[in-house]
């Protein structure tokens, strides 16, 4: 797997992951790659950053301490989608559908999907991603 840095046309940066460069451009292509935050399918690809460490190079304490664990981060992701995306529970086809084909205002919308509800959206070329939902403890 390859991770590619993305963003797009409103500037929000994502990653993705790809078999290769090949699997992207095809993906891009059918529109299949989308922003998680507005769902625009005018992806690109951007310049990776890189970081470098060498044996005498360290960082200080309060450096280290101002990193944000995983756990944390997954957790405002959450709170963030829990705040901002209207729960459609398990109608999130039928409603993705709509808003698809401007029957629906377009809206940011989560819920949950069969595989054959998922499949007929690929089929429809509906943009969506699919997130776990972890459990956290309290």
């Amino acid at each position: 797997m390859i991770i590619y840095d993305l963003k797009c046309e409103k500037d929000h940066k994502f990653e993705g992951w790809f078999n290769d460069r090949t699997a992207f451009e095809e993906q891009k292509k059918k529109k299949i790659i989308v922003c998680p935050v507005c769902g625009s399918s005018n992806i690109t690809m951007v310049p990776s950053s890189i970081a470098i460490m060498g044996k005498d190079t360290k960082r200080s304490q309060s450096e280290q301490s101002d990193k944000m664990s995983p756990e944390k981060a997954a957790r405002m992701f959450y709170e963030y989608v829990d705040k901002t995306f209207e729960d459609v529970g398990d109608g999130f086809a039928d409603v993705a559908l709509k808003i698809h084909r401007g029957e629906e205002d377009r809206r940011n919308i989560k819920g949950t999907t069969t595989k054959s509800e998922e499949e007929t959206l690929r089929d429809e070329g509906v943009p969506f991603i699919k997130v776990p939902i972890p459990k956290f403890d309290s």
